[in-house]
């Protein structure tokens, strides 16, 4: 099939190098790997949250599944995907506040591509350029803004993010990575992002290739298990590109699996679902994701393409098998969420790829495995007529086509087997350091005479180490963790199981030893032995640190009584953090005690009682208990926090225009109202974040 030729520049200089050698070595124009500030309006993402927040007593979350779907798909889905942070602390603590603002950014460049990673963030791929042109493939988000979308809470939007480890925005989205400069296969810069992860501690690693003369950025990822047992696995690479009217995304697939609020997974023709096109985003009024189901030997990769039929595809070698569309949907609260991420008219799409067939699994990596693979990222033209056609077959084959013309599979599976010496490669010189923890796990091994579990091409410095990792070093080098003050914040936490013993033979054991120890039992599901390591924190001493947690575990075993009598320990013991009041309010909410919660936010101290959870849960609070005077505020008050798929301001505004107009007309609220409610008064935009229309679409 003949490849559509747009008339445009940029587009004739891109097809005059595919006819060419594709990255032929002779070319002239050096690849290069520079520091360069990226400023732009951003939020600060603020202090994290110091109280631990605990897994819950389950492993898998396995969701309802379609019958039709075949058994080998289903073999994993639910499998190891619970939520769960420790030991890293949410990132809860930033606000609305934008300001400008200069990041360290790190710009690989060629002839043909300019790219932009921020390895402050993640290493967030923010910006990919084709020249010369300079058009952007990517969404660039305009602004940094985090919401509450990731593992730890805080995510931004925009740009390619790199996830592992769980279902979700991975735990460092914005938090720094290791950034260093490695020599490629043609003596050009590779720029490598890595770290260790703390969670189900194995390292990672991507090495971006952008060789002389390439019009594609490739990433070669390494995962290595370096246990010997199996490990749950997770990547997906997420991609966002700008959302439009004429963009259609396509995938050589007719059928696919779609997760629903309602019916679990579910197995749905391709391209049309419910009686709408659904790889044309905007044109259905709810958020919606789809995981295409590749045929046997068929190629992964997944494109979206505009009316002209340009835009950017990703592909990969075969390990990375799953891809999926996300669209937020044309509703209010979808394009609420747009905006909220960034600004009016920035919508965003995005397509992924990762290990397994949908983002509701883990797969089983061996012990002492080894996994890499190759993604590569780059702008695509294909005949607009047939992309944009109604022959789904023939749409998805012209970018098929259009794909294996410009880089052909076999070429992506050379690069790379080729990449892969470069891979093993010591890097040149360090570009960004990340956390310490690699370099703690190194001493800690070398210390109990543990063979290093990390290839020693990943360069984890002793400079990385900090205040964090301190205490941790003290307990290993001295087997005491040094004493702090109750007042203080109890510092990092450490839930990796091979610390257990390190902290029962600790020398000199009080309050923060014995708090420290019950955290790792906690999050290793022995709730009795943390009970017992917090107890003997309490004969130590006092804190609310220990009052909290033991809070925690009361809910857990069901006993709301006992554990909002232990939060309201933990409040008058102190130090009085808003953190702390959110959860003893929290409680509070869960036990259905309402009035209490009411009264206690009068007590609180200004600074604490403007928090806006205080707020949400103050409102909660007083329209439960018919105290609707000063309610009506919160609506006008827009929350930095709110989570995705919450809906606690619109369940709200409906349950206090339910209670006012019950008083007002002396009726009582019955379905009738409530139908009244929810057909006359709208809920504002403002606080609209409800992703699904009635009927889930």
């Amino acid at each position: 099939m003949k490849l559509y030729v747009s008339t445009s520049k940029a587009v004739i200089l891109m097809l005059v190098f595919f006819v060419g050698a594709l990255f032929a070595p002779c070319v002239s124009t050096a690849t290069t790997l520079r520091v360069e500030p990226y400023s732009l309006p951003a939020a600060d993402v603020g202090p994290e949250n110091p109280l631990p927040m605990f897994r819950g007593d389950k492993e898998d979350d396995v969701p309802k599944l379609d019958p039709a779907i075949p058994e080998a798909e289903r073999r994993y889905l639910g499998w190891r995907t619970a939520w769960r942070c420790l030991p890293h602390r949410m990132q809860d603590g930033y606000n609305r506040d934008k300001k400008p603002r200069t990041f360290e950014s790190l710009v690989l460049e060629n002839e043909f591509l300019r790219a932009t990673f921020l390895p402050q963030f993640g290493g967030r791929l923010v910006s990919l350029v084709q020249k010369p042109a300079g058009r952007e493939l990517l969404s660039r988000n305009p602004v940094f803004q985090p919401a509450n979308l990731a593992l730890r809470n805080a995510w931004f939007c925009g740009g390619i993010e790199w996830n592992t480890t769980l279902r979700g925005h991975h735990f460092l989205t914005c938090s720094p990575v290791f950034a260093a400069e490695v020599r490629g296969t043609e003596g050009e810069p590779v720029l490598r992002l890595y770290e260790w992860d703390r969670v189900r501690c194995f390292p990672w690693q991507i090495d971006f290739h952008l060789p002389p003369g390439s019009p594609f950025l490739f990433a070669r990822m390494r995962i290595v298990n370096p246990h010997d047992r199996e490990l749950p696995m997770y990547w997906w690479t997420t991609i966002a590109v700008p959302e439009r009217k004429d963009v259609r995304t396509l995938v050589p697939a007719t059928t696919a699996l779609n997760h629903s609020r309602d019916t679990g997974v579910t197995l749905v023709p391709l391209p049309i679902w419910n009686g709408r096109d659904q790889t044309y985003t905007t044109r259905s009024s709810s958020a919606y994701d789809f995981f295409p189901r590749f045929t046997a030997g068929q190629r992964r990769w997944m494109a979206a393409l505009d009316s002209e039929g340009r835009g950017l595809f990703e592909t990969s070698t075969d390990r990375l098998r799953g891809r999926k569309l996300w669209g937020w949907g044309t509703g209010q609260g979808g394009q609420r969420w747009q905006e909220f991420l960034s600004l009016p008219s920035e919508a965003y799409i995005e397509i992924q790829a990762g290990l397994a067939q949908t983002q509701g699994e883990s797969i089983p990596m061996p012990a002492r495995e080894t996994w890499c693979w190759t993604e590569a990222f780059g702008p695509l033209q294909a005949d607009p007529k047939r992309v944009h056609g109604n022959d789904w077959q023939r749409a998805w084959q012209a970018a098929d086509e259009a794909i294996e013309k410009v880089l052909p599979r076999a070429r992506v599976q050379q690069l790379d087997a080729k990449f892969a010496a470069v891979t093993t490669r010591t890097p040149e010189r360090s570009l960004k350091l990340g956390s310490g923890w690699a370099a703690l796990e190194r001493c800690r091994c070398a210390a109990q005479g543990l063979p290093d579990p990390i290839p020693a091409e990943l360069t984890f410095p002793p400079a990385s180490l900090g205040a964090d990792q301190a205490p941790w070093l003290a307990l290993l080098e001295k087997s005491e963790l040094p004493k702090r003050d109750p007042r203080d914040e109890p510092g990092a936490l450490m839930t990796q199981p091979d610390w257990q013993s390190l902290l029962v033979k600790a020398k000199g054991i009080h309050w923060l030893t014995w708090w420290h120890l019950g955290n790792l039992r906690m999050e290793s599901l022995d709730l009795d032995g943390a009970e017992k390591a917090w107890q003997a924190s309490l004969k130590c001493q006092a804190t609310s640190w220990t009052l909290r947690n033991l809070a925690v575990l009361a809910e857990r075993r069901d006993d709301k009584a006992k554990a909002c009598e232990l939060m309201r320990q933990a409040w008058r013991t102190g130090p009085q953090a808003a953190s702390l009041a959110v959860e003893c309010l929290q409680t509070l909410t869960r036990a259905e005690r309402y009035a209490e919660a009411y009264d206690f936010v009068a007590t609180l101290p200004e600074g604490v009682r403007s928090h806006e959870r205080v707020l949400l849960l103050w409102a909660k609070a007083a329209i439960e208990i018919g105290k609707l005077d000063g309610v009506e505020r919160v609506f006008n008050h827009e929350f930095a926090t709110i989570r995705e798929g919450e809906v606690s301001l619109t369940d709200m505004w409906f349950a206090w225009q339910e209670k006012r107009l019950a008083a007002a007309e002396k009726i009582p609220v019955d379905d009738k109202l409530r139908e009244r409610v929810r057909r006359d008064f709208p809920p504002p935009r403002l606080i609209d974040f409800r992703m699904y229309s009635t009927g889930g679409r």
